[in-house]
């Protein structure tokens, strides 16, 4: 049986869509009763929310942007156990896996996309070098390892006394020299995961 007014998404199309499983088992109970449809940690919780006295008299309405936008949500308060053995199923295990989770998971929303990013920290990317000049004393003023959290704030605060360069007109050159994308995870997180010899490579990558 599908949702109220989606006769074309089943629950089986969802999950094979890429929505969450959680999602799916919120939104079949949730929607359509008096409780407000929300990501959830377990079955378990969700059954302790359903009461059939709490069922909507009204028609269920169903927004059909609502399956991904839940199923984002759920994995963004999902912890690493929860999902360890598909990330592994994904290539993404190790000791460097559950930092990584905690790093990306905000930012997904589909599991699967955490293959991309897993190669932006552990493999080959193509660096988009914008402004060379400043790229290249970023490179010089990284700052020797071991590297951890607080690494990002002390490297980009020396290169904003070295530069005079805030905001935007700092972050951004950095981001697309070391992941290749426009937006993503916070570097703070992601800058040690990424290392200083794959950091060092990336901003020195010839500009296009």
């Amino acid at each position: 049986m599908g949702f109220p007014n989606a006769p074309a998404r089943s629950r089986a199309s969802l999950r094979e869509s890429g929505v969450e499983a959680l999602a799916v088992a919120a939104l079949a109970v949730l929607v359509g009763s008096a409780e407000s449809v929300r990501p959830i940690g377990s079955l378990d919780e969700l059954a302790a929310t359903f009461e059939l006295s709490r069922l909507s008299q009204a028609s269920a309405r169903f927004d059909e942007t609502e399956p991904r936008a839940l199923s984002a949500r759920t994995l963004h308060q999902t912890p690493f156990e929860a999902v360890r053995d598909r990330l592994a199923a994904l290539g993404i295990a190790g000791p460097s896996a559950e930092p990584f989770w905690a790093a990306a998971h905000g930012n997904l929303t589909r599991l699967e996309e955490a293959q991309g990013w897993w190669e932006v920290v552990h493999g080959e990317v193509a660096p988009i070098v914008e402004d060379a000049a400043f790229v290249e004393i970023a490179a010089a003023q990284l700052p020797p390892e071991p590297w951890n959290a607080g690494t990002w704030r002390a490297w980009t605060a020396a290169l904003k006394l070295e530069t005079g360069r805030k905001g935007r007109d700092l972050f951004h050159p950095l981001r697309l020299a070391l992941t290749g994308r426009e937006s993503g995870p916070d570097l703070a997180a992601l800058l040690p995961l990424i290392g200083r010899a794959r950091a060092s490579a990336r901003l020195s990558a010839p500009a296009a």
